[in-house]
């Protein structure tokens, strides 16, 4: 197997492999079984917001938490899943109105990816007070604990269309025509589909020998990790098959 790295960044992985497509989308899913941090519960003191405590929890568990890397699964904690300061991390807020409540407002011993999203915003008098607890949890359990975006297509050969009646022609400018033609990377959206500008016709044909795999990261952990963690996932659901 040959990879061409197209980007690699701490956020986003994009590389070209001749490989099969469904060792591709077995790595893919095998992303979802990455344990990553995240709130998973949340006790409201005070809440006079416009958001039901429902939301604000929902709101809460999607904020990228950094994962440490020496953190246990509470199912494979010591505590044997009483929780202990090696399987969740306690984070508290308190603000007051008027304010924007942000997500670098959360304290405690973890650490947020990014520090400026918006939580709430309080209008004055108003308050809002909780602790949250954060756990390793994986994708395949809820969305909230994946990792982030692991997506992959063909790479494009473009060819004149031939054969083109009764087909689906999509009418592009003569600027991303001549793109497409190129082979650029707007070509790979227009894979297995008929182009068209001023009575020229191409055919976007899939690579079917190569796949452009792309990761991105949602911040916890680098998009490199992803990678080879979702490997080892795989590999580990591989060595019970007997």
């Amino acid at each position: 197997m040959t990879i061409k790295i197209i980007q690699n960044t701490e956020e986003k992985i994009s590389f070209i492999a001749n490989v099969n497509e469904s060792l591709i989308n077995a790595i893919r899913r095998s992303s979802l079984e990455i344990p990553i941090l995240a709130i998973d519960e949340v006790e409201f003191y005070k809440n006079d917001s416009v958001l039901y405590d429902e939301v604000l929890a929902l709101r809460l568990g999607l904020i990228p938490l950094k994962t440490p890397k020496d953190m246990d699964l509470q199912e494979e904690c010591k505590c044997k899943g009483k929780g202990c300061s090696n399987c969740q991390i306690e984070f508290k807020l308190n603000a007051k109105g008027p304010c924007t409540v942000y997500s670098g407002d959360l304290k405690g011993k973890g650490d947020v990816v990014y520090e400026k999203m918006p939580i709430v915003e309080l209008a004055d008098g108003q308050e809002l007070s909780f602790v949250a607890i954060a756990r390793l949890g994986k994708g395949v359990e809820h969305t909230k604990f994946s990792p982030g975006l692991v997506y992959y297509t063909y790479t494009p050969i473009i060819e004149k269309a031939k054969d083109v009646e009764g087909k689906n022609v999509i009418n592009v400018q003569e600027k991303e025509f001549s793109e497409i033609k190129k082979g650029e990377k707007i070509a790979y959206d227009f894979i297995d589909e008929i182009v068209g500008y001023n009575n020229e016709l191409i055919y976007v044909k899939p690579n079917t020998e190569e796949i452009l795999v792309t990761i991105e990261s949602w911040g916890q952990i680098s998009a490199k990790e992803i990678l080879l963690k979702s490997i080892d996932a795989l590999r580990k659901n591989l060595k019970q098959i007997k």
